[in-house]
């Protein structure tokens, strides 16, 4: 039952790369780091994806939750140890952790019935232009913003001399 090709999506089948592959074996070191003329590390996109992915999955369950008036109000400040406490590699781990957990959420979501895929879903946009959405049209729009900026964390490892993760990932 459900979206099979979204349920595969969320960890990148097909053109799409796992975005729990290309996070899974760096260190805090490189997640932290910052490139000349990008403004974001890997570690704050991938916070940036767990803003959005948690906002989805709460909105679908029905949680009031207000959309961002700015969209730097979805992006972490640069992160390290002394933002979460402990190590920053115990930080990045949580981080990752919480990733890979959101991600398996949406799994779950994306093989749900029909009539729950259908479902309408309001008030998802902004309070200056709201909107509605189905549950599946969520379910695509988070799982197309997370392929996105895997992309730019694929861009990020191979500056860093850190592609292809262990498990994999297109060279060419």
């Amino acid at each position: 039952m459900g979206d099979n090709t979204l349920r595969e999506l969320v960890y990148g089948k097909g053109a799409h790369v796992d975005p729990v592959a290309c996070i899974d074996d760096i260190s805090a070191e490189i997640a932290t780091r910052t490139v000349e003329g990008y403004p974001h590390s890997i570690w704050q996109i991938v916070e940036h994806m767990d803003y959005w992915m948690e906002y989805d999955l709460g909105k679908i369950a029905g949680e009031n939750r207000s959309y961002p008036e700015r969209a730097i109000e979805s992006w972490p400040v640069h992160l390290n140890s002394t933002n979460e406490g402990g190590t920053a590699d115990e930080a990045w781990n949580a981080t990752t952790q919480r990733f890979t957990e959101l991600l398996a959420s949406l799994e779950r979501l994306a093989g749900s019935d029909a009539a729950e895929m259908a479902r309408v879903v309001h008030d998802v946009g902004s309070a200056k232009a709201p909107r509605k959405s189905t549950v599946q049209s969520m379910l695509w729009q988070i799982t197309a913003h997370n392929s996105y900026h895997t992309g730019q964390i694929a861009l990020l490892r191979r500056q860093a001399g850190a592609w292809p993760p262990e498990r994999g990932g297109d060279t060419w």
